[in-house]
């Protein structure tokens, strides 16, 4: 099984910004969803394998699992470039619009969701053999996740716009002889009893 995690909070998510390569540590309440997440995981048996992106976010979150990390850059969130710590709300409607109907847009500087899916897939391909036995987590981004959605479920990335994963969330992959099939979305009961976050 593939076990993908999304970090907990921090400060730039907490406000509403996009936060793609900025390399922003948890929040206290990111380092209590970090411990949830990790002890929700292991409740059912210990990963052979924990995954991380490179983000000090992700590593942080990948640490409560007290277990050695291996870092895979190809998971590090989509690049937003220029835009990079810029308010979602101040992105003009008719810019997202554009951004939703076209794969291949990028902001400027950044990476399209077409690239970002190129590699979430080769990186899901490369950690598939081991996840046919065993447990293997994935600490990563919500873009990324989702890109191994849309891998998972064989449709395009554009999926992505059409689903809400939240911090901290466990979304599963089983892998198998007929390929990937997804068993689970935005698991987030595990944070239920601490405070709201988006």
């Amino acid at each position: 099984m593939i076990i993908l995690v999304r970090h907990g909070q921090t400060e730039v998510n907490a406000q509403g910004r996009l936060q793609g390569h900025l390399d922003a540590p948890l929040t206290e309440l990111g380092r209590l969803q970090a411990a949830a997440v990790a002890a929700a995981v292991t409740a059912v048996r210990a990963p052979a394998i924990v995954v991380s992106s490179p983000l000090i976010r992700a590593q942080a979150t990948a640490a409560a699992f007290e277990t050695e990390v291996v870092i895979d850059e190809r998971w590090i969130e989509v690049d937003y470039g220029d835009w990079d710590g810029r308010l979602l709300k101040s992105i003009p409607a008719e810019t997202w619009d554009h951004w939703r109907s076209d794969t291949s847009f990028a902001p400027p500087e950044g990476e399209s969701l077409l690239v970002l899916q190129k590699r979430v897939v080769a990186a899901c391909a490369s950690w598939a053999e081991v996840a046919t036995e065993q447990d293997v987590v994935i600490v990563s981004h919500v873009s990324p996740i989702k890109a191994a959605v849309a891998w998972a479920l064989g449709v395009s990335p554009e999926v992505s716009w059409r689903t809400f994963l939240g911090v901290a969330a466990i979304c599963r992959i089983a892998v198998g002889p007929k390929g990937p099939s997804l068993h689970s979305f935005n698991e987030r009961t595990h944070v239920s009893a601490l405070p709201s976050t988006p």
